[in-house]
This record gives C-alpha cells, structure tokens and sequence, in this order.
C-alpha cells in the first residue's frame, strides 16, 4: 500500500515546489502562437543569447531538458567506452545516467558532510588513467568549491563540468554560476528556478563544443556548407543545391521550441526577483529552525563570497533522536498542510547501478549517512509570508522533541 506521504499533493498541501507563471509569461507564449514560428525560430536564438549574458558565458545551446544538457555535454566531449566520468552520489539520476547513455563508466566520489557537495579530495581519490570528466552538482542551489576542483582539473587534465541546475542566480566568488566550468548545464523543469515547462540550456565559452551540440540536439545534423565533411554531392544526384544537408553523427531530438523558449525569456526577465525572494524565505527558515534539537545542522552556507540559489531548502533531521521515522514526520507535517520530498537516494545504490556497475553501501558513507537525515522543505518564490509562516508553525510542532 503506498504511504500516504508520497501521495500527490491536494491543493490544501503546500508543495515542496512550484512554478510562479503570471500574465506576461502567458503573453509571451501566446505571441510566438500566432505568430509562423513554433520551433526552430528566432526565439531559441534569443533565449540562447539572453541565457548566455545573464551568466556571463559566451555562448549557450538550448535543448528540451536538463536530462538532455547532460547528455549534449558528454556527446560534445566524445566520451565513450573507456572512459570514467566522476560524478557525486546526492544528485538525481540524469546526472550518471548522462554518462552511461555514452558507453562510459560512472564513477562516484564522496560528498563533503556540511554542504552534501562533491568533495574534492574523493575527487583526487578516484581519479585513474581512465578518466576524462568531473561532474559537479551545486545541490540544493548552492556552488560547489570551483578553485578546488578547476585546479585538480588542471593538475589531471580533465575537463570540468557543472550540473548547475539546482543553481541558477547562484554566484561563487563574484562570478555566476554558468561561467564556472568548462560546461554548465541547466534544467527549466517547473520547480526550478525559471521554468520552460521542459527545457534545459548548457553555457561554455568553447565555439567547437558549442557547435557539436547544436548538432546533436537536431539529430546530428548540419547544413552549414562550411561544416560538411564531404565535398561532393549527395550520391544519388549530382546537383548539391541549398537543401543540402549532412548527418555527420548520431544525434538526438533534443530541440527546444519557440513557445517554450518565449516563456523562458520571461521568466529570465525575473530571475533575480525569484531569487531575492527564495533567500528570504530561506532567511526566515534558518531563524526559525535553528532552536531545533532534532535539526543537526543547516545546509545553507551562503555568504558574500558565495551566494546561495535555494532550489531546495534541505534540513538534516536525527529522526532517531526525535524518536520518529522520516515517513511520520511527513506524514504528520502533510496533515499539517506541509508537503515535503527527499533529495535524494544516493544514485549509487539504486538497482541499476548496482547491477551494471557492482556499486554497493559503504561506498560513498558521507552521502549514505546524510542520506538517512535529509528532508526538503516547501521552496519557492510564490510562497506568501502567510504560508512561510503555516511551515514554520508545523515544523516546530513536528519536530520539537
């Protein structure tokens, strides 16, 4: 029977996430209606170049999701059978996956205890001949320690990518996260920070794997003149006219519409409202919570030189200290009217990868043991103060001692 914590959420529930769409949004996407353009039109171009300067890359490639970024980035860098790509453990699926769709071995490095961020040192651990990636995850929303891991990149002549889509209005160091690694890649699901519906956009400041993503998003195909591997005409004429195009590897469908393209624009247009809004929320948790026995430490270290995004608000909870299971304290926060989630199962322990990889507990214990504590609280920027207040109230009530 399933529990009823994980039942979906009735309108009476505060979620743990939601989109914030207003009139403009609607607007916007109701223009590119009426307009010639669904798909493949100017405003995938716009999107693109917007995207790009708001995180200060030089360039960006929009494609139908964050699973599908991930995997643009991997096919870009020719990973393959052979190679190993470290990845953290506390991070959805898509970010390993990502790595298998190409034939290549994930690898899984720690986290560090604090922050539940890739931690270098296992990085450095679990670096061999074989491998050619870091996958970074800036869980929750908040960066992880880029000089570290450029460095080790550098010193091991592995490229560096960052699964940034917990992240988007974060900023390490006075830069933007989407110019911090080699690749940056990014989700517009509607929990995230702007959403596209689906959607997703990587930022490089690299022209050529720019360009090898473009082409794998529409099927591995070019019909740039310049680009063509072969000087003559197709086979079966002679006569190499405008039409002409190449499929030069195998791609995929991972395009991105005008439509979702103009409400991400929007969307775009209020990103730092958004984010202002989630870090006082998030403000107004810390204060609230941090009398709480039972809540072993925050997980939110922003700071001047490191500005947290809240994606998540994540609370590490003793539940045997509180003398309650995870599901209870959902359970009785949801009759509460608080919906609440878990981010996430540590990928390595999932079936798959223990089947195909022979992944197994005690290997990654940081991340097991956080796994037993964490608990993700309502985070968005729609949440009214009325409402940051009904989840504070039920949190205290539920996890006092």
């Amino acid at each position: 029977m399933t529990d009823s914590a994980f039942i979906p959420h009735p309108s009476s529930v505060i979620p743990y996430g939601r989109q914030s769409i207003d009139e403009a949004d609607i607007a916007a996407v109701t223009e590119v209606l009426k307009s010639q353009w669904l798909t493949q039109g100017p405003k995938v171009k716009e999107f693109e170049g917007a995207f790009a300067a708001k995180v200060g890359a030089r360039y960006a490639v929009a494609v139908s999701s964050g699973t599908a970024a991930l995997h643009a980035a991997m096919a870009a860098l020719g990973i393959g059978a052979g190679d190993e790509v470290i990845v953290p453990p506390i991070t959805f699926a898509a970010t390993a996956n990502s790595v298998v769709f190409q034939g290549a071995t994930p690898v899984f490095a720690d986290v560090e205890p604090d922050t539940l961020l890739i931690d270098p040192c296992s990085v450095e651990e679990h670096v061999t001949r074989k491998t050619k990636v870091v996958i970074t995850v800036d869980y929750a929303g908040q960066p992880c320690r880029y000089d570290a891991l450029r460095k080790l990149a550098r010193k091991h002549g592995l490229v560096l990518v960052a699964d940034a889509c917990h992240a988007l209005g974060a900023v390490y160091k006075g830069r933007a996260v989407g110019s911090l690694a080699d690749l940056n890649t990014f989700s517009f699901h509607p929990v995230k920070h702007i959403t596209t519906g689906e959607g997703g956009m990587i930022t490089t400041d690299d022209e050529t794997l720019t360009q090898r993503m473009r082409d794998f998003r529409t099927h591995g195909v070019t019909k740039d003149p310049d680009s063509f591997l072969s000087s003559d005409p197709c086979p079966l004429t002679s006569e190499k006219g405008p039409w002409h195009y190449e499929m030069q590897a195998l791609g995929y469908n991972y395009r991105l519409s005008d439509i979702s393209c103009a409400l991400g624009l929007s969307q775009l247009r209020k990103l730092d409202r958004f984010v202002t809004r989630r870090r006082e929320i998030a403000a107004r948790f810390d204060k609230a919570f941090r009398p709480l026995s039972s809540v072993l430490r925050p997980l939110a270290l922003g700071s001047q030189t490191c500005m947290h995004a809240y994606h998540l608000y994540v609370v590490q909870v003793d539940f045997p200290k509180l003398g309650k299971t995870r599901t209870r304290v959902m359970r009785e926060l949801r009759e509460r009217g608080v919906g609440t989630q878990v981010h996430y199962i540590p990928v390595h322990l999932q079936p798959f990868y223990r089947a195909r990889f022979g992944c197994k507990p005690g290997q990654c214990p940081v991340a097991e043991e956080a796994f037993g504590r964490v608990l993700s609280l309502p985070m968005y920027p729609a949440l009214r103060d009325e409402d940051v207040e009904r989840v504070v109230e039920a949190v205290r009530g539920v996890l006092s001692d």
